[in-house]
């Protein structure tokens, strides 16, 4: 659902490397100058980005975030969840990292 003020972005890629099934991660917190970040297991071979954000107008700084995660881990089948206020992309990139890394047999 789509709250007043904030910006809803999506984005998807083809994924090499399968995630299999896994319990849903959570790592941060939103809250002023922050963000959570949410994997879930997803239908098919893609990696799919869902965010939400208050840093409205910022769609192509998201898109180069999200591809570069997307170079790095190659996920497939997982759905990431972005709920935003603000956090730079540097705490994004950490946050998507650590979430990634419960994924770790």
């Amino acid at each position: 659902m789509m709250q007043p003020g904030l910006e809803t972005l999506d984005y998807s890629f083809p994924g090499t490397r399968a995630a299999g099934a896994f319990t849903p991660v959570l790592v941060g917190v939103v809250g002023s100058g922050n963000l959570e970040v949410l994997l879930e297991p997803a239908p098919g071979a893609d990696c799919r980005f869902h965010i939400e954000t208050s840093a409205r107008g910022f769609g192509a700084i998201w898109a180069a975030v999200a591809q570069d995660f997307h170079t790095r881990h190659q996920l497939a089948g997982v759905q990431v969840s972005i709920h935003d206020m603000g956090a730079t992309p540097a705490v994004v990139s950490l946050r998507l990292d650590q979430a990634a890394q419960e994924l770790q047999p």
